[in-house]
């Protein structure tokens, strides 16, 4: 079981959804990904995306994106700029929840958690309940997201969905070779293979740093872990087939 090592409540936190729009910004989110590629495949030029990456590791403000899910649920995508290094992780929260209960789905801190998602359930969660505040649009929240997953049976549909997120951004028509780099996972923990527990009603990864080897929130009140399946399961209540 992967929960929550630290919390920030202390820590000087602001909202990053200003800088979803800066020049440059994607470059530099997705740099660890993209190894290889320059700001222009994104569409930027380097000064830009150099500028972003600075706003994004600043130690004085520590970029928040909050990623609504349906139920109460959200995914926090929180930078942590200490004095040596800037490390981000993805925590899963819920509005009713102590932070004490949030769960880790990834971190690229020194002890490599993840991946956190398999692309049935990313692609689920690109639409944002209706309604609600912070990263609502579906390629932002695809882009965002793009460092938790690590699924190495994505289908070919999701190459077109991250091509089709990175043009509406800036990024050239002809991006399918970037878009199949970013989908090789985050160099910290790659792709993985994903199969559907169906007693668990939870998607089980075997990658060696996964937070998902067991199912995500077993420790959690029968309540909170139904409500938590309910969003999770690769499909919002569709049952996927064991395996794939």
């Amino acid at each position: 079981m992967v929960t929550a090592r630290h919390w920030y409540a202390s820590a000087p936190v602001v909202d990053g959804i200003p800088l979803l729009d800066e020049p440059g910004f994607w470059a530099a989110r997705l740099v660890d990904l993209s190894e290889g590629f320059p700001a222009e495949a994104f569409g930027s030029d380097a000064a830009d995306a150099g500028a972003a990456l600075e706003r994004l590791h600043d130690r004085s403000a520590w970029p928040e994106f909050t990623v609504p899910l349906p139920g109460g649920f959200a995914i926090l995508v929180h930078y942590n700029s200490g004095e040596e290094f800037t490390t981000t992780d993805y925590f899963l929260t819920h509005q009713d929840w102590p932070d004490s209960r949030a769960l880790v789905l990834a971190s690229d801190d020194q002890d490599r958690i993840g991946p956190g998602l398999c692309w049935p359930e990313l692609a689920d969660l690109l639409t944002a309940p209706t309604g609600v505040a912070g990263v609502t649009d579906p390629h932002h929240r695809l882009l965002l997201l793009l460092p938790v997953l690590g699924d190495a049976d994505a289908p070919p549909e999701a190459v077109g969905a991250v091509v089709e997120a990175l043009v509406s951004q800036g990024a050239p028509p002809e991006s399918e070779l970037l878009a199949r780099r970013l989908l090789e996972g985050h160099p910290m923990w790659g792709a993985a293979t994903w199969t559907y527990d169906v007693d668990e009603r939870s998607w089980i990864c075997d990658g060696e740093h996964s937070p998902r080897q067991v199912p995500l929130g077993d420790h959690l009140p029968r309540v909170q872990r139904v409500a938590l399946d309910a969003v999770l399961a690769g499909g919002g209540g569709r049952q996927p087939t064991e395996g794939r």
